[in-house]
């Protein structure tokens, strides 16, 4: 093999489409650039951020702050709410707090606090349960669990 013999692979280089060269080239006339229009003059170029006279999107959005409407809801709950509306050995989790309509439907998560006096042994399904509530929950007896779906994970 020599210097000469080199060759790259079969389709490895393509050859540059040269518009504008007549009409026998077949990109004659207009150069591919179509018949009127902006986009077809000369000079024209794409400003960044440009959508067609549309409202631009970083004109649409809020000049500060973000809502992440995919996040889950959260909603937090205190011991002294358990400790009212749950009784021994019952299960706390998000389900149960839906029957008693202390959570409303959003809801997907909730967080247990530790605010107020636990006076029951509970079993706690919950997604997150602060320091001083795992300890308050433990100290009775009771239990924390995490969910089903966040177990499979």
């Amino acid at each position: 093999m020599k210097l000469n013999e080199l060759k790259p692979a079969a389709g490895a280089v393509k050859v540059r489409k040269r518009v504008g060269r007549g009409k026998g080239s077949g990109m004659g006339k207009t150069a591919t650039r179509g018949e009127k229009g902006q986009k077809s003059r000369r000079g024209y170029s794409a400003k960044r951020g440009f959508e067609g006279g549309q409202m631009p999107l970083v004109r649409r959005l809020p000049k500060r702050g973000f809502t992440n409407i995919f996040a889950p809801i959260f909603q937090e709950i205190n011991l002294t709410v358990i400790s009212s509306h749950f009784a021994d050995g019952d299960t706390v989790c998000l389900e149960s707090l839906r029957d008693k309509k202390l959570v409303s439907s959003k809801i997907e998560r909730i967080v247990i606090l530790a605010s107020g006096e636990l006076t029951r042994k509970i079993t706690v399904v919950a997604d997150r349960v602060t320091k001083g509530a795992r300890e308050a929950i433990t100290a009775l007896g009771g239990t924390v669990q995490e969910p089903c779906d966040k177990q499979a994970e």
